[in-house]
């Protein structure tokens, strides 16, 4: 069996395969080697994919891609319906929820104002909030949310869990407008689709409490980001993100000025250990895939939030 992977993979990654794959390289621009035709298993460039979109159309034997990301909004659309797709859940938890524990501490205690007023040479003297005792509220209940509730427990908050269908102690998405205004910290993990386009819109924003934190670390478009803006300058909300709509936002777009508003470019996941927990499921995948056993992570079956 061949797998393809990106030129330039770290050999350790592709350490302790079973005997029967054969590794061919998948270049960033030259034409594609002939082994690479016969590829039944590829692994999808991180970042840069467009050569891999321009030569899936020759990979006639492929079967299986395998993401190195959570989120497949930017792939599943260009998948032909014959392959299996599988994406990367569970290889972001530990470093998304980091973020996102990051991104609420910071908000809480307004580290961003204090570090404008430390470039400013201000002395700027406030009062700032305590996380203890706060509901947070996980729109959206998968890998991501549960690692982030583990380390946000010791805290001591209150947690609210919505996905799109009810289970034990998780929300149906249909109880969100009641939620709402119980809610301290809003932290949005839901995955792009049709049915979570610009999902949250004017209604939602206005039904959370008087400054309350909109944290998103899903995706940008599951946002009416008009919606959005009108409700940060109305002060109804408060926003840290590593996602927008666009990304990256175009020059002059009101979030980049407006207060109490802080964003990373999208990197969240984005850590040095990445590739290492990347490979460790693709090492996974590709034993199960040579050893005939169902794969994890197949886009298409229950996803999770």
């Amino acid at each position: 069996m061949i797998l393809l992977v990106p030129e330039g993979t770290t050999p350790q990654y592709l350490r302790d395969l079973p005997d029967a794959v054969e590794i061919v390289y998948l270049p960033k621009g030259t034409p594609l080697p002939e082994r690479a035709l016969q590829a039944e298993f590829a692994v999808a460039p991180y970042g840069g994919a467009k050569h891999f979109f321009a030569v899936l159309p020759e990979l006639r034997s492929l079967k299986v891609v395998q993401t190195l990301t959570a989120g497949v909004d930017w792939i599943l659309p260009k998948i032909p319906a014959h392959i299996i797709l599988c994406d990367a859940a569970g290889v972001h938890d530990i470093p998304v929820s980091e973020w996102i524990v990051g991104a609420i501490l910071g908000a809480v205690k307004r580290f961003p104002e204090f570090r404008d007023a430390q470039r400013e040479g201000r002395w700027a003297y406030g009062w700032v909030g305590d996380l203890e005792g706060s509901t947070i509220l996980f729109l959206g209940y998968g890998s991501i949310a549960k690692a982030t509730e583990k380390r946000l427990e010791p805290f001591g908050v209150h947690f609210l869990k919505v996905a799109r269908t009810a289970r034990e102690d998780i929300h149906a998405l249909t109880e969100l407008p009641q939620l709402l205004p119980q809610a301290d910290v809003v932290v949005n993990l839901l995955p792009y689709t049709p049915q979570t386009d610009k999902l949250l819109g004017a209604e939602h924003f206005a039904a959370m409490k008087p400054g309350a934190l909109f944290v998103n670390a899903g995706r940008g478009k599951t946002v009416d980001q008009d919606a959005l803006v009108d409700s940060i300058r109305a002060r109804r909300v408060r926003f840290v993100s590593d996602v927008t709509d666009p990304e990256p936002l175009p020059e002059g777009h009101p979030l980049w000025s407006l207060p109490e508003v802080f964003f990373t470019p999208h990197m969240a996941g984005s850590t040095h250990k990445l590739f290492e927990r990347g490979f460790k499921l693709v090492r996974e995948q590709v034993g199960r895939y040579v050893r005939g056993e169902p794969l994890i992570n197949v886009v298409g079956l229950e996803q999770g939030y």
